[in-house]
């Protein structure tokens, strides 16, 4: 058991809350976040919640979790590969459910043809993805950062898809509410990205108002368009298709993975149509809006600024706090909008003198940013050992940046 957790010492700390806010709390893990957090989703937009699934480490338990709510209108089928999961939540959406399909990093891989199919239909699909340790089975247990880059653009075509990444076990559920909202609001497919350490991490978590959570409103066809309606008629500020729901009268329709045309919904192989259509879904996910990235500690002059996002944030704005105490300058901006990323990114990223993008794989993240952002060319801080970051080797590192 030693040698498993990688247990160096046998005590035990307890670490208290900085603000003890007055409420109702319980001990929740990441996993457990998560199935609550669709769930939520699912009330809020008036929709019963089905998840496809297929049995992997380190998501498993959001499978068990959801499976003992069915009192609460949550359908879960365990299927017999990664593929029928992710296509029986396409047939769950196209019937007018909140779908979700829950799995882990080779299991994205076994999806990405079932998830082009939704990106082409587009149609409202949650694809969970717990990281764990790769390539290939890799390290089940273990924590990675490592699927970063196949969740943006790990599918056949010009293949878009809004990214968001958990911060924190208890984040888990606000992270799975707002997949879901961004899902049904803008016909898209989403995958959320959270990671072993975050999955199976347990924090006290305030139990929610779910009033005080935002309405989420699915774009259903609106009355005018009974007998008249196609399936690609789009909301022209938010470029979102209006989505009939079948056995609606009037409002028939077939969608398929073959590309249709913008106008009529027909089957279409027609060049300047697929351009335009490839087009309009990158657009579509591009004006999602997202919120400003925050710029945490020394924000107005820092020396050096942290970069990371989802699973790290505890042991980045750690180092960051031990990195002040030490008399240094720093800040730290920690993503959970990876795609569309915040409209604040460039003017935030350029703004310090040093940057260093913090991950726990070999520069995904840093290499994406500087795809998206001209002339920025950030240290790294890299590590992919399947373990949490130690804090003290995040001090060491940045000190030893800050001094050159």
């Amino acid at each position: 058991y030693g040698h498993n957790t990688h247990a160096s010492v046998a005590h035990t700390y307890k670490i208290e809350s900085k603000a003890a806010v007055p409420g109702r709390y319980m001990d929740i893990t990441g996993n457990k976040a998560t199935a609550y957090g669709f769930i939520a989703a699912a009330e809020k937009a008036g929709l019963k919640l089905f998840l496809g699934s297929y049995p992997i480490t380190p998501a498993t338990d959001v499978l068990h979790e959801l499976s003992k709510h069915k009192s609460l209108g949550v359908m879960t089928v365990q299927c017999e590969d990664e593929i029928s999961g992710c296509a029986t939540a396409i047939g769950a959406s196209f019937a007018g459910a909140l779908a979700v399909t829950s799995t882990s990093g080779p299991g994205v891989c076994l999806k990405s043809e079932a998830m082009n199919l939704a990106v082409i239909t587009e149609l409202p699909l949650v694809v969970l993805d717990v990281q764990r340790g790769g390539p290939s089975t890799g390290l089940p247990t273990k924590s990675e950062q490592t699927d970063l880059l196949q969740a943006l653009f790990g599918r056949n075509g010009e293949s878009p898809m809004p990214v968001i990444a958990a911060t924190s076990p208890t984040n888990c559920f606000d992270a799975a509410y707002m997949a879901s909202k961004i899902a049904l609001e803008h016909m898209t497919p989403v995958v959320l990205l959270t990671d072993g350490y975050v999955a199976n991490g347990s924090g006290a978590w305030k139990l929610p108002k779910l009033a005080e959570y935002p309405a989420i409103n699915p774009p259903y066809a609106p009355a005018e368009m009974k007998d008249n309606y196609t399936p690609y008629r789009r909301n022209p500020e938010t470029g979102v298709r209006y989505w009939a729901i079948p056995g609606q009268e009037g409002y028939m329709h077939i969608l398929g993975g073959l590309e249709k045309d913008s106008n009529t919904g027909a089957i279409s192989t027609d060049p300047e149509n697929h351009n335009l259509m490839c087009h309009l879904r990158a657009e579509k996910v591009a004006k999602i809006p997202v919120p400003d990235v925050e710029v945490q500690g020394c924000a107005e002059d820092a020396d050096l600024l942290i970069v990371g996002f989802g699973g790290t944030y505890g042991h980045l704005y750690s180092a960051m706090e031990e990195l002040i105490k030490n008399g240094k300058k720093v800040a730290l901006a920690h993503f959970s909008y990876l795609n569309p990323l915040p409209k604040n990114t460039e003017a935030v990223l350029k703004r310090y003198k040093k940057v260093v993008v913090a991950e726990q794989n070999l520069g995904q993240f840093a290499a994406y940013l500087r795809m998206k952002i001209d002339n920025f060319t950030p240290y790294q801080y890299n590590e992919v050992k399947g373990q949490p970051f130690v804090v003290a080797e995040l001090v060491e590192a940045f000190t030893n940046i800050l001094n050159q």
